[in-house]
């Protein structure tokens, strides 16, 4: 097959989506497509296209700002592909127009992922700008689409909600499976790690403030002492600013550092470290020194930066919101919330939610965080590898053509 990956970003400014796309297009290249990949050009593109190889890639210029780029050059690259399936993954720019016009030149069927782009957070957040969008082009884009790709039975409700009726498949995301090999805690400390991008959306603010009431209480001094907060990734919009503003107000100690795995002995006494951004065996050492993982976020796909943890056998805390359901039944994440509950009820005791899964986790024997860490990595094994998933999106692909 003829297939086209359409997306924002092509680099590491998509976040998930880089590591995501990425990874599913190379393992559709290794099963014999011809698969090109489009987007939209930024200032880290030149640095990342090498990831990409060996597939071929274009990354277009634009006019007038990202959130309303006009790229034309896409459209004629595409015209000239004779593609025979189209795969946008994401809304709101302009890649779902392109589409929408190589479906009304060509009848050229697509698939939509859209990576969590629908569910009820995701919406609220900019509401405004997505209704309008909504009404000019992307709409009409999602009713059109051949099959709508849902990333976890959540997504396909939201999906669904949001008034779409056509077909909807579930496939999960994936990683690939690192060797596993023994890790030593830091000088001593066991490091509770974020790794993604440093939004409001990821809910550190409240993750920050059970921090500093467990650090601060006299009854959990002791195992809280032995526990590092790293926060790694990309800052975007000035949050990670606002969440150091948190730490100073809470009388946390905290340090501003690029971490490769070894830290000096001021960081050793810091109660959070900012990591900063880390990518490739930067990133890899910093999961290798974790004790575990946590992702405290207000909405999800399907998380990239949970499945990587559980691949370095690291146990987890999370919300249910991030749509692993998956790492509760199986014991291998902590969740922060009931998942029984509906989100607003989850909403009103959060904040106690997230203190306690915490503490839980503190409070747990080597063995256990052990246990919980190899449970997350048999989960990986058994569904979230990328032949496996691309194996899957291969066959939707054929259905769809005949």
């Amino acid at each position: 097959m003829r297939v086209g990956m359409l997306t924002g970003s092509l680099s590491r400014n998509a976040g998930g989506l880089f590591e995501s796309v990425r990874a599913l297009s190379k393992e559709l290249f290794f099963l014999g497509n011809d698969l090109r990949v489009y987007g939209l050009s930024d200032e880290y593109w030149n640095r990342d296209a090498a990831a990409w190889e060996p597939i071929e890639t274009s990354a277009f210029s634009y006019y007038g700002p990202r959130a309303m780029a006009w790229a034309p050059q896409m459209d004629a690259s595409l015209d000239t592909a004779h593609l025979d399936l189209l795969h946008l993954h994401g809304l709101w720019q302009y890649p779902s127009i392109a589409t929408r016009r190589q479906w009304r030149k060509k009848n050229t069927p697509y698939f939509i992922s859209p990576r969590g782009m629908l569910d009820p957070w995701a919406l609220g957040n900019s509401r405004w700008k997505k209704i309008i969008a909504g009404y000019l082009f992307e709409n009409s884009v999602l009713r059109n689409a051949a099959c709508l790709h849902a990333l976890c039975e959540s997504e396909a409700d939201a999906i669904r909600a949001y008034g779409l009726k056509q077909r909807i498949e579930v496939v999960p995301n994936a990683v690939q499976l690192p060797d596993l090999l023994t890790t030593e805690t830091i000088e001593g400390k066991k490091r509770l790690l974020f790794l993604g991008r440093i939004h409001p959306k990821k809910g550190l603010e409240g993750a920050l403030r059970a921090w500093a009431s467990i650090r601060n209480s006299q009854s959990s001094i002791r195992n809280s002492a032995a526990w590092q907060f790293v926060i790694a990734g990309w800052n975007q919009g000035g949050h990670e600013q606002h969440l150091q503003e948190i730490c100073k107000n809470s009388g946390l100690k905290f340090q501003i550092c690029n971490l490769t795995g070894e830290v000096d002995g001021n960081s050793c006494e810091a109660d959070v470290i900012f990591a900063g951004p880390v990518y490739g065996t930067k990133k890899e050492t910093l999961l290798r020194s974790a004790s575990a993982f946590i992702l405290p976020s207000f909405s999800e796909g399907l998380p990239m930066s949970v499945l990587e943890a559980w691949s370095y056998a690291l146990p987890v805390v999370m919300t249910p919101e991030c749509n692993l359901p998956e790492g509760f039944a199986h014991w291998a994440a902590i969740p922060l919330g009931d998942p029984a509950l509906n989100i607003s009820d989850r909403a009103a005791m959060r904040d106690k939610a997230i203190h306690d899964g915490i503490l839980t986790l503190m409070e747990m024997t080597e063995c256990e965080l052990a246990s919980m860490g190899l449970s997350g990595r048999r989960l990986v094994e058994d569904r979230f590898t990328w032949p496996k998933v691309a194996a899957q999106m291969n066959s939707l692909y054929e259905d769809v053509l005949r």
